[in-house]
Protein backbone atom coordinates (compact mmCIF):
# COMPACT_ATOMS: atom_id res chain seq x y z
CA UNK A 1 0.00 0.00 0.00
CA UNK A 2 0.94 3.53 -0.60
CA UNK A 3 0.67 5.29 2.93
CA UNK A 4 -0.58 9.27 2.23
CA UNK A 5 -1.66 11.87 4.85
CA UNK A 6 -5.27 13.72 4.27
CA UNK A 7 -3.34 17.57 4.12
CA UNK A 8 -5.17 20.95 4.09
CA UNK A 9 -4.03 22.46 0.41
CA UNK A 10 -1.75 25.01 2.53
CA UNK A 11 1.34 23.94 4.60
CA UNK A 12 1.12 23.81 8.32
CA UNK A 13 2.76 21.66 10.81
CA UNK A 14 0.42 18.50 9.77
CA UNK A 15 2.41 18.81 6.83
CA UNK A 16 5.68 19.26 9.06
CA UNK A 17 4.69 16.00 10.55
CA UNK A 18 3.80 14.09 8.24
CA UNK A 19 7.15 14.44 6.39
CA UNK A 20 9.04 13.78 9.48
CA UNK A 21 6.98 10.35 9.55
CA UNK A 22 8.16 9.17 6.10
CA UNK A 23 4.78 9.77 4.64
CA UNK A 24 5.18 10.61 0.38
CA UNK A 25 1.27 11.34 -0.60
CA UNK A 26 -1.19 13.71 0.07
CA UNK A 27 -5.16 12.96 -0.09
CA UNK A 28 -5.52 16.90 -0.92
CA UNK A 29 -8.54 18.74 0.22
CA UNK A 30 -9.38 21.52 -1.77
CA UNK A 31 -9.59 25.21 -0.11
CA UNK A 32 -12.16 25.59 2.21
CA UNK A 33 -14.76 28.54 0.54
CA UNK A 34 -12.92 27.68 -2.65
CA UNK A 35 -13.84 23.79 -3.53
CA UNK A 36 -16.05 24.98 -6.20
CA UNK A 37 -13.54 27.74 -8.46
CA UNK A 38 -10.72 25.39 -8.11
CA UNK A 39 -12.73 22.43 -9.49
CA UNK A 40 -13.71 24.47 -12.39
CA UNK A 41 -9.90 25.70 -13.06
CA UNK A 42 -7.41 24.03 -14.23
CA UNK A 43 -4.77 26.73 -13.34
CA UNK A 44 -5.64 26.92 -9.59
CA UNK A 45 -5.78 23.45 -9.11
CA UNK A 46 -2.28 23.03 -10.60
CA UNK A 47 -1.14 25.70 -8.52
CA UNK A 48 -2.48 23.00 -5.10
CA UNK A 49 -0.51 20.88 -6.78
CA UNK A 50 2.59 22.58 -6.82
CA UNK A 51 2.21 23.49 -3.39
CA UNK A 52 2.17 19.87 -2.07
CA UNK A 53 5.18 19.33 -4.69
CA UNK A 54 7.11 22.28 -3.21
CA UNK A 55 6.25 21.13 -0.20
CA UNK A 56 7.25 17.32 -0.45
CA UNK A 57 4.82 15.60 -1.15
CA UNK A 58 2.56 13.76 -4.76
CA UNK A 59 -0.86 14.86 -4.88
CA UNK A 60 -2.26 11.62 -5.64
CA UNK A 61 -5.98 11.90 -4.11
CA UNK A 62 -8.61 14.19 -3.55
CA UNK A 63 -11.00 14.80 -0.75
CA UNK A 64 -14.24 15.30 -0.36
CA UNK A 65 -15.33 15.98 -3.99
CA UNK A 66 -16.71 19.55 -4.14
CA UNK A 67 -20.77 18.56 -4.37
CA UNK A 68 -23.27 19.00 -2.16
CA UNK A 69 -27.10 18.48 -1.83
CA UNK A 70 -27.74 19.67 -5.62
CA UNK A 71 -26.57 16.21 -7.38
CA UNK A 72 -27.37 14.07 -4.15
CA UNK A 73 -31.49 15.43 -4.13
CA UNK A 74 -31.53 16.78 -7.85
CA UNK A 75 -32.36 20.31 -6.82
CA UNK A 76 -32.02 23.48 -9.60
CA UNK A 77 -28.44 23.80 -10.07
CA UNK A 78 -27.60 19.75 -10.04
CA UNK A 79 -26.03 19.71 -13.75
CA UNK A 80 -24.10 22.82 -13.11
CA UNK A 81 -22.38 20.55 -10.33
CA UNK A 82 -22.31 17.99 -12.30
CA UNK A 83 -20.36 19.88 -15.06
CA UNK A 84 -18.08 21.13 -12.37
CA UNK A 85 -17.20 17.69 -11.25
CA UNK A 86 -16.52 16.65 -14.57
CA UNK A 87 -14.35 19.47 -15.13
CA UNK A 88 -12.25 18.66 -11.98
CA UNK A 89 -12.15 14.79 -13.24
CA UNK A 90 -10.60 16.11 -16.40
CA UNK A 91 -8.06 18.38 -14.69
CA UNK A 92 -6.82 15.69 -12.46
CA UNK A 93 -6.24 13.08 -15.36
CA UNK A 94 -4.31 16.35 -16.91
CA UNK A 95 -1.93 17.06 -13.55
CA UNK A 96 -1.72 13.36 -12.78
CA UNK A 97 -4.21 13.28 -9.75
CA UNK A 98 -4.90 9.45 -9.54
CA UNK A 99 -8.14 9.30 -7.44
CA UNK A 100 -11.30 11.35 -6.39
CA UNK A 101 -13.25 9.91 -2.99
CA UNK A 102 -16.91 11.36 -2.72
CA UNK A 103 -19.69 10.08 -0.42
CA UNK A 104 -23.21 10.34 -1.26
CA UNK A 105 -24.90 10.79 2.62
CA UNK A 106 -27.54 13.09 1.34
CA UNK A 107 -28.05 16.08 3.60
CA UNK A 108 -26.04 14.41 6.72
CA UNK A 109 -22.43 13.90 5.95
CA UNK A 110 -20.59 11.94 8.64
CA UNK A 111 -22.80 11.61 11.33
CA UNK A 112 -21.94 11.67 15.26
CA UNK A 113 -23.40 12.28 18.67
CA UNK A 114 -20.70 13.24 20.29
CA UNK A 115 -17.29 13.75 20.06
CA UNK A 116 -15.84 13.55 23.08
CA UNK A 117 -16.41 9.84 24.23
CA UNK A 118 -13.76 8.76 26.70
CA UNK A 119 -11.37 6.37 25.09
CA UNK A 120 -8.47 4.64 26.46
CA UNK A 121 -6.19 6.63 29.40
CA UNK A 122 -8.74 9.40 28.60
CA UNK A 123 -8.18 10.07 25.06
CA UNK A 124 -11.49 11.32 23.01
CA UNK A 125 -13.26 9.74 20.19
CA UNK A 126 -16.46 10.37 18.45
CA UNK A 127 -19.36 8.22 19.20
CA UNK A 128 -23.08 7.98 17.49
CA UNK A 129 -26.18 6.75 19.38
CA UNK A 130 -28.87 6.28 17.14
CA UNK A 131 -31.39 5.73 19.86
CA UNK A 132 -30.60 9.83 20.77
CA UNK A 133 -31.81 11.34 17.69
CA UNK A 134 -35.78 11.85 17.52
CA UNK A 135 -36.48 10.22 14.09
CA UNK A 136 -39.95 11.61 13.45
CA UNK A 137 -38.62 14.78 12.46
CA UNK A 138 -38.80 16.02 9.48
CA UNK A 139 -35.86 18.43 8.61
CA UNK A 140 -35.75 21.04 5.83
CA UNK A 141 -34.47 18.35 3.26
CA UNK A 142 -37.93 16.57 3.83
CA UNK A 143 -38.18 12.82 3.45
CA UNK A 144 -35.89 11.39 0.91
CA UNK A 145 -36.33 7.83 -0.23
CA UNK A 146 -34.21 5.20 -0.85
CA UNK A 147 -35.65 5.02 -4.47
CA UNK A 148 -34.94 8.54 -5.00
CA UNK A 149 -31.41 8.29 -4.32
CA UNK A 150 -30.34 5.58 -6.17
CA UNK A 151 -31.68 7.42 -8.82
CA UNK A 152 -29.75 10.42 -8.22
CA UNK A 153 -26.91 8.38 -7.94
CA UNK A 154 -27.22 6.70 -11.02
CA UNK A 155 -27.53 9.65 -13.00
CA UNK A 156 -24.62 10.96 -11.56
CA UNK A 157 -22.57 8.02 -12.78
CA UNK A 158 -23.54 8.23 -15.50
CA UNK A 159 -22.44 11.57 -16.13
CA UNK A 160 -18.77 11.19 -14.60
CA UNK A 161 -17.74 7.72 -15.39
CA UNK A 162 -17.05 8.13 -19.09
CA UNK A 163 -15.03 11.49 -17.76
CA UNK A 164 -13.03 9.56 -15.33
CA UNK A 165 -12.20 6.59 -17.86
CA UNK A 166 -10.88 9.54 -20.52
CA UNK A 167 -8.75 10.88 -17.74
CA UNK A 168 -7.21 8.31 -16.42
CA UNK A 169 -9.02 8.82 -12.90
CA UNK A 170 -10.15 6.53 -10.13
CA UNK A 171 -13.65 7.08 -8.66
CA UNK A 172 -13.49 5.92 -4.91
CA UNK A 173 -17.23 6.29 -3.58
CA UNK A 174 -17.40 5.99 0.02
CA UNK A 175 -20.05 4.25 2.59
CA UNK A 176 -22.42 6.52 4.54
CA UNK A 177 -21.28 6.73 7.90
CA UNK A 178 -22.93 5.65 10.26
CA UNK A 179 -24.62 2.89 7.73
CA UNK A 180 -28.24 3.34 9.20
CA UNK A 181 -31.24 3.08 7.13
CA UNK A 182 -32.11 6.80 7.49
CA UNK A 183 -31.46 9.80 10.02
CA UNK A 184 -34.86 11.90 10.71
CA UNK A 185 -36.48 10.52 7.35
CA UNK A 186 -33.63 11.30 5.40
CA UNK A 187 -32.68 8.02 3.66
CA UNK A 188 -29.26 6.33 3.25
CA UNK A 189 -28.49 4.02 0.37
CA UNK A 190 -24.52 2.82 0.92
CA UNK A 191 -24.76 0.67 4.38
CA UNK A 192 -24.31 -2.61 3.16
CA UNK A 193 -21.36 -4.06 1.22
CA UNK A 194 -24.39 -5.62 -1.78
CA UNK A 195 -24.96 -1.90 -1.77
CA UNK A 196 -21.45 -0.97 -1.96
CA UNK A 197 -21.12 -3.29 -4.80
CA UNK A 198 -24.82 -2.41 -6.61
CA UNK A 199 -23.29 1.33 -6.38
CA UNK A 200 -20.02 0.34 -8.48
CA UNK A 201 -22.07 -1.42 -11.42
CA UNK A 202 -24.46 1.47 -11.93
CA UNK A 203 -22.44 2.40 -14.83
CA UNK A 204 -19.56 -0.48 -15.38
CA UNK A 205 -16.19 0.78 -15.50
CA UNK A 206 -12.96 -0.03 -13.85
CA UNK A 207 -12.49 3.05 -13.14
CA UNK A 208 -14.94 3.11 -10.52
CA UNK A 209 -14.44 1.92 -7.12
CA UNK A 210 -14.73 2.13 -3.59
CA UNK A 211 -13.16 3.78 -0.71
CA UNK A 212 -12.93 1.18 1.77
CA UNK A 213 -13.62 2.86 4.83
CA UNK A 214 -12.80 -0.19 7.56
CA UNK A 215 -14.49 1.44 10.40
CA UNK A 216 -18.24 1.81 8.94
CA UNK A 217 -17.19 -1.67 6.86
CA UNK A 218 -16.83 -3.00 10.44
CA UNK A 219 -20.05 -1.09 11.66
CA UNK A 220 -22.39 -2.82 8.79
CA UNK A 221 -22.03 -5.69 10.86
CA UNK A 222 -20.58 -8.07 8.17
CA UNK A 223 -17.13 -9.31 7.87
CA UNK A 224 -14.28 -7.09 7.19
CA UNK A 225 -11.94 -9.34 5.29
CA UNK A 226 -14.03 -10.89 3.34
CA UNK A 227 -15.14 -7.30 2.42
CA UNK A 228 -11.47 -6.26 1.42
CA UNK A 229 -11.06 -9.42 -0.47
CA UNK A 230 -14.89 -8.81 -2.23
CA UNK A 231 -13.41 -5.58 -3.53
CA UNK A 232 -10.13 -6.27 -4.29
CA UNK A 233 -10.65 -9.03 -5.57
CA UNK A 234 -12.65 -7.01 -8.24
CA UNK A 235 -10.14 -4.69 -8.68
CA UNK A 236 -12.54 -1.94 -6.83
CA UNK A 237 -10.29 -0.77 -3.73
CA UNK A 238 -8.97 2.99 -5.25
CA UNK A 239 -8.55 4.17 -1.08
CA UNK A 240 -8.12 2.94 2.44
CA UNK A 241 -9.52 4.57 5.66
CA UNK A 242 -7.29 2.76 7.96
CA UNK A 243 -9.21 3.50 11.57
CA UNK A 244 -11.51 0.71 13.49
CA UNK A 245 -14.78 1.37 16.02
CA UNK A 246 -16.94 -0.75 18.96
CA UNK A 247 -20.33 -1.12 18.40
CA UNK A 248 -22.49 -1.19 15.56
CA UNK A 249 -24.34 0.93 13.49
CA UNK A 250 -26.77 1.84 15.71
CA UNK A 251 -24.55 2.48 18.54
CA UNK A 252 -20.59 2.55 17.98
CA UNK A 253 -17.55 4.93 18.83
CA UNK A 254 -14.58 5.18 17.56
CA UNK A 255 -11.06 3.95 18.95
CA UNK A 256 -7.34 3.83 19.01
CA UNK A 257 -6.42 1.85 15.97
CA UNK A 258 -5.23 -0.53 18.18
CA UNK A 259 -7.76 -1.02 20.46
CA UNK A 260 -10.80 -2.07 18.94
CA UNK A 261 -11.91 -5.21 17.63
CA UNK A 262 -10.24 -5.83 14.20
CA UNK A 263 -7.63 -7.32 13.79
CA UNK A 264 -5.34 -4.54 11.94
CA UNK A 265 -2.78 -6.49 11.09
CA UNK A 266 -4.78 -8.86 9.10
CA UNK A 267 -6.32 -6.29 7.09
CA UNK A 268 -2.96 -5.03 6.24
CA UNK A 269 -1.56 -8.44 5.14
CA UNK A 270 -4.93 -8.56 2.57
CA UNK A 271 -4.48 -5.30 1.10
CA UNK A 272 -0.50 -6.09 0.40
CA UNK A 273 -1.47 -8.92 -0.87
CA UNK A 274 -4.50 -7.95 -2.95
CA UNK A 275 -4.49 -4.36 -3.54
CA UNK A 276 -1.20 -3.47 -2.82
CA UNK A 277 -0.86 -0.40 -5.18
CA UNK A 278 -3.82 1.30 -3.21
CA UNK A 279 -3.60 4.22 -1.28
CA UNK A 280 -4.23 4.46 2.74
CA UNK A 281 -4.47 6.94 5.02
CA UNK A 282 -5.19 6.98 8.66
CA UNK A 283 -8.98 7.89 9.67
CA UNK A 284 -10.83 9.71 12.80
CA UNK A 285 -8.30 9.46 15.22
CA UNK A 286 -8.73 9.76 18.78
CA UNK A 287 -7.58 13.30 20.21
CA UNK A 288 -5.16 12.71 23.03
CA UNK A 289 -4.04 14.87 26.17
CA UNK A 290 -3.05 18.58 25.66
CA UNK A 291 -5.49 18.82 22.89
CA UNK A 292 -7.98 21.15 22.18
CA UNK A 293 -10.47 18.12 20.46
CA UNK A 294 -11.46 21.64 18.15
CA UNK A 295 -11.44 19.02 15.16
CA UNK A 296 -12.50 15.71 16.25
CA UNK A 297 -10.77 13.15 14.71
CA UNK A 298 -8.39 15.26 12.81
CA UNK A 299 -6.18 16.02 15.54
CA UNK A 300 -2.31 15.88 15.30
CA UNK A 301 -0.74 13.11 17.94
CA UNK A 302 -3.25 10.36 17.45
CA UNK A 303 -2.48 10.64 13.92
CA UNK A 304 1.14 10.48 14.52
CA UNK A 305 0.30 7.31 16.79
CA UNK A 306 -1.61 5.52 13.90
CA UNK A 307 0.56 6.40 11.04
CA UNK A 308 3.46 4.76 13.06
CA UNK A 309 1.57 1.91 13.98
CA UNK A 310 0.20 1.47 10.28
CA UNK A 311 4.05 2.10 9.00
CA UNK A 312 4.77 -1.21 11.41
CA UNK A 313 1.92 -3.33 10.41
CA UNK A 314 2.89 -2.85 6.70
CA UNK A 315 6.80 -3.68 7.41
CA UNK A 316 5.67 -6.77 9.20
CA UNK A 317 3.37 -8.09 6.72
CA UNK A 318 6.45 -7.64 3.91
CA UNK A 319 8.20 -9.66 5.77
CA UNK A 320 6.03 -12.34 6.28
Amino acid sequence: MKVADYLKSTPGIQWDYARQMGVKYAVGRMPDGHMEETAASYELLKEMKQRYTDGGFELKVIEPAPFNQKIKQNLPGRDEEIERMCSLITNMGKLGIEVLCYNFATHFNWSRTSSDYPERGGALVTAYDHSTIDHTQVTEAGIITAEELWKNLEYLQRAIVPVAEKAGVKLAIHPDDPPVEHIQNVARILNTSDAMERACNLVKSPNMGICMCQGTFSEMGGNVYEDIKRFANQDRIHLVHFRDTVGNKFKFHETFHDNGPTDMAECVRLYEKLCPNAYVRVDHVPTMAGEDNENPGYCSLGRLNAIGYLKGLMEMAGKE
